[in-house]
């Protein structure tokens, strides 16, 4: 079971919703604040340990996709109070579509579970001899629900998306969320990173325009793999937090299904998650990650 984290005080700032990573505030303007923490989820547990420089991380490497992509997102400005500078973004009100956009161009994670259960993804046949790091003859939208705090998003069909939403509103997610993601693909991939899969959140404005929003393209949100590296059928290295899943599943000696909360990280793995992070912070933006 999950515990809240505790969000910081910030003056002028009203708390009022913790995620596993970000905390949200509502300004005296009216906008909102979105700060994104250091800590640390896998396995719908937020770790103890947390990944120092985190989220300046995420939130520089949000930023820098967000200037790339020709898409109407909801950040407002980057001038944030004091203590939350670098990490943190002033970004529009919106009303948010209750679902999680997932496009995949490989096969990992939850996609491959399901896929060795059903032959599908989402209710998507897929062709038999598939493997770990499989890629897809196409990019697919494959959804899930948006989970409370410490419980699992689930993946959906994309007919459930129309029931919750609406067909045209489906329709449009998945287009936009497939059409990001292959543009997305092409960068990274003259980068030398695969971006085997990543998950974006949308919302409204009042005037029904459909905007990006929350993170988009990070470590966190996405599968980045070095491009020569890549071997399907077996475990792909990684610039992600697979580096921390696989410790905890695989080295730590905890038991995923014991109810217990997860181990520390160890200085080691806390060392390589946060060089993965900014490795693949500099190979995609071509910056230096000065902290």
């Amino acid at each position: 079971m999950t515990t809240s984290p505790q969000p910081a005080e910030i003056p002028g700032a009203k708390h009022l919703h913790s995620g596993k990573v970000r905390d949200l505030y509502e300004l005296e303007s009216g906008d909102l604040l979105m700060v994104a923490s250091d800590r640390m989820s896998a396995f719908d547990w937020i770790l103890s340990t947390p990944i120092p420089d985190k989220g300046k991380i995420l939130t520089a490497m949000s930023l820098w996709w967000f200037e790339q992509l020709d898409v109407p997102n909801h950040i407002v400005s980057t001038d944030v109070p004091a203590e939350v500078a670098g990490r943190a973004v002033v970004c529009e009100k919106l009303a948010m579509y209750p679902v999680e956009c997932v496009a995949r161009g490989y096969l990992s994670g939850s996609g491959l579970v399901d896929y060795k259960a059903t032959g599908e993804v989402c209710g998507i046949p897929l062709r038999a001899g598939l493997v770990e790091g499989s890629r897809l003859d196409e990019p697919i939208f494959t959804p899930a629900t948006k989970a409370e705090l410490g419980e699992h998003d689930e993946n959906v069909s994309y007919d459930a998306v129309a029931a919750t939403v609406g067909a045209e509103t489906a329709a449009k997610l998945r287009d936009l969320t497939l059409d990001i993601y292959g543009r997305a693909h092409a960068m990274a991939e003259q980068r030398g990173i695969i971006l085997a899969d990543t998950k974006f959140e949308f919302g409204a404005r009042a005037d029904g325009t459909m905007v990006l929003a929350d993170e988009v393209l990070t470590p966190d949100s996405s599968r980045f793999w070095p491009a020569d590296q890549w071997k399907p059928g077996r475990q792909q290295p990684s610039f992600d937090k697979q580096i921390v899943r696989d410790w905890l599943e695989f080295e730590s000696g905890w038991d995923r299904s014991s109810g217990e909360a997860p181990p520390p990280l160890s200085d080691t793995v806390i060392e390589r998650t946060r060089s993965a992070y900014i490795d693949a912070y500099e190979r995609l933006t071509g910056r230096t990650f000065t902290g």
